[in-house]
């Protein structure tokens, strides 16, 4: 009865749909039953009239800006059980001239894998039931789906063997699918590169609706779809990763310093030092609030391959500034440093990382940046006198060098690699309350405003997986290469004009679009850009 009364359902909103400019939906059922005729409908789609609809549209989404009723929401919810699913409803979307966006974890900033920022509309695809895990520890290789969380894939890596790892971000409920799409900086990049430099195969399905390898694919795509950002080429099923080998022991410390601390002299010295060290070392740096000393605080963390003697031998010669005591290092697997730089500490069982829920929803929004140059000292003087300490204002600092100067800016879509000392991501986030927004995103503008002359230029860089609709945005159900060159370029530099040739050649009739999804350039107008 259940299945009966759904599937009317169904009809009965597809009924309604008939009165929109765009025709047939009454058939998109029938073409799913036909290309997958063993498939439950009934827990594949669901319209907005279904009771689930909402709880499954809100399920993995993190900012609260996007859960507002004036937020444009997807006609369906498509959630793919299989690889056979995927196809269909890439076919049925097509045929019946339906925008389709994916959403693997819904971390982007901007949510476009969920919202529409017009009024377009558009069908989502939730990969969150596409999570298998597959690792082989012998090769030191593994299969992972998209929809599957950091925290999943890690937390199996550590199951099958204490040495083995994955270089990748630290927040457990991103998945794989949007982390791999856009790069991937995680603690481990600077030894390892990012999570794209240790991708080896992946499985694609294309706007025909065809699986594609690596090898069927071919090179031009499967570099695209490591680091030039997701919903543009097509919807990437699984990733086969290379492991990489960590020691059994890793050593992590925090310290926090105050301006009494002499934390702008610290930073300065971070930011001369930092991106020089071993590979063995990270050494990455927030400014944050601390709301018991009413004051912007400098917060160092580290990451080290090997025990605590080491890092405080090699600490002690490269930061003695610091002054790092034997009390704050601490000695963990790898799985466990996971779940420190997680936020957890040592509060939580490593069974944590399999908890798909995130942390507490908030309203946010964030900017980056890269710095290729050192920013002088009372500029950093500057930045604590405005930060934002009595908001939810955050700078984190990523350290780069290391390994990552070794790579080519064209060796993946990611190009901010060799130069680059460190990258920036501002966030400001406020309570759930819209009065405010103004506020909290003026504070945000205003940081990102000031540190103008000291970042990177021509372009100003930015990373994808920290998207920002401020740097422009394609018109609506339209892609302008020329136009989206003031976004893309700052996204990808010189790597931009590879991926929208690529993107003519796989998708030239835009069926993978949005709001900052590649344009389709064709290799007869190329010479011409």
């Amino acid at each position: 009865m259940e299945s009966v009364r759904k599937n009317l359902l169904l009809f009965l909103c597809f009924c309604l749909f008939l009165a929109s400019p765009i025709q047939s939906y009454n058939t998109f059922l029938d073409c799913l039953l036909h290309l997958v005729p063993n498939s439950n409908i009934s827990q594949l789609v669901y319209t907005q009239n279904d009771p689930s609809f909402t709880t499954l549209l809100d399920s993995s989404i993190q900012n609260l800006m996007f859960m507002s009723p004036n937020t444009t929401k997807p006609l369906l919810i498509l959630e793919p059980t299989i690889i056979q699913e995927v196809q269909a409803s890439v076919i049925c979307c097509k045929n019946h001239s339906l925008a389709l966006r994916v959403r693997s974890g819904a971390h982007d900033y901007e949510g476009l894998s969920y919202r529409s920022i017009s009024a377009t509309r558009f069908v989502m695809m939730d990969l969150a039931s596409l999570r298998d895990i597959h690792i082989d520890p012998y090769q030191q290789i593994a299969w992972v789906q998209s929809g599957t969380t950091l925290g999943e894939f890690y937390y199996a890596i550590s199951q099958k063997s204490g040495t083995l790892a994955f270089p990748g971000g630290t927040c457990p409920t991103v998945c794989v699918g949007g982390l791999f799409s856009g790069g991937g900086l995680g603690i481990m990049t600077r030894k390892f590169g990012l999570s794209v430099d240790n991708i080896i195969d992946a499985e694609l399905i294309d706007s025909n609706g065809r699986v594609l390898n690596r090898e069927a694919m071919g090179e031009d795509l499967f570099w695209a779809i490591r680091g030039g950002g997701g919903g543009s080429f097509g919807i990437v099923i699984s990733w086969k990763v290379r492991l990489v080998e960590v020691p059994r022991i890793v050593s992590v410390f925090t310290v926090s310093k105050t301006l009494k601390e002499e934390a702008i002299s610290l930073v300065d010295k971070w930011q001369r030092s930092a991106p020089n060290f071993s590979v063995d070392v990270l050494l990455k740096l927030s400014i944050e609030p601390d709301r018991n000393k009413g004051e912007p605080v400098a917060v160092f963390k580290a990451f080290y391959h090997g025990r605590c003697s080491g890092l405080l031998a090699y600490m002690q010669v490269h930061f003695p500034e610091l002054g790092l005591k034997k009390d704050d290092c601490e000695e963990m697997s790898w799985i466990q440093s996971v779940v420190y730089f997680a936020g957890y500490g040592h509060a939580k069982p490593e069974t944590v990382l399999l908890d798909r829920r995130s942390e507490p929803k908030k309203n946010r929004k964030a900017a980056s940046d890269f710095f290729t140059d050192l920013v002088p000292y009372k500029i950093w003087k500057e930045i604590f006198n405005k930060f934002h300490y009595k908001g939810e204002g955050v700078m984190h600092f990523e350290t780069l060098g290391g390994y990552m100067n070794t790579i080519a800016e064209s060796a993946t879509p990611f190009p901010h690699r060799k130069g680059v000392l460190y990258s920036i991501n501002s966030i400001v986030s406020w309570p759930a309350n819209a009065d405010v927004a103004e506020k909290y995103i003026g504070w945000l503008k205003m940081i990102h405003s000031f540190l103008t002359p000291y970042v990177s230029k021509n372009p100003r860089r930015a990373y994808v997986n920290f998207r920002d609709l401020e740097l422009g945005m394609n018109e609506e159900g339209n892609a302008n290469y020329e136009n989206a060159r003031t976004w893309g370029e700052k996204y990808f530099m010189g790597n931009f004009k590879g991926l929208a040739l690529v993107k003519g050649k796989v998708d030239p009739e835009n069926f993978f679009w949005h709001e900052q999804s590649i344009p389709p350039l064709f290799s007869g107008l190329a010479a011409d850009s």
